[in-house]
């Protein structure tokens, strides 16, 4: 008996997913000529992926560096435990945190910053340092982003 993830990711919504993936501002009448499907139950479909947390969000992306934060950094920083939910705090409420990861390894947290100068870099990592020791690395370049994830059914995934 197939699981509930293989139903649920079936041709047609690994076919949505993939075209929400090109364009998240598709209609849904347009989105369901492309898979086949008429609006009412692409609709419907749409609204089960996202009801099962497969689909969490619409979003629109922004270039930065257009807006004056020209400098990309990974901060490492190496917390006590007693800082975790400190750390955690400070990144969500900082706007310049893009993201922020729990690791393992001699660090506990990386955050991906922005900023506008070295000088803006540099009092983000004097604010990162209360919480523990850092290391920061600038971003020459991004060779690599990828924007979507290729979908395959769940019987081709492993």
């Amino acid at each position: 008996m197939a699981s509930e993830s293989q139903r649920l990711l079936d041709p047609i919504n690994l076919a949505i997913l993939h075209e929400l993936q090109q364009d998240a501002r598709l209609s849904y009448s347009e989105l369901g000529r492309r898979v086949g499907l008429s609006t009412p139950a692409v609709t419907e479909r749409v609204r089960r992926l996202e009801d099962r947390g497969i689909i969490t969000g619409y979003g629109l992306r922004l270039d930065l560096a257009r807006l004056g934060y020209e400098i990309t950094a990974l901060i490492e920083v190496a917390a006590p435990p007693t800082r975790y939910n400190q750390v955690v705090e400070f990144a969500r409420g900082k706007l310049e945190v893009r993201e922020c990861y729990f690791v393992t390894g001699e660090s506990s947290f990386v955050a991906r910053v922005v900023a506008r100068s070295i000088a803006h870099l540099q009092e983000l990592i004097q604010q990162m340092m209360v919480f523990g020791s850092t290391r920061t690395s600038v971003v020459l370049s991004t060779p690599i982003i990828k924007e979507t994830f290729e979908l395959r059914a769940m019987d081709d995934a492993q």
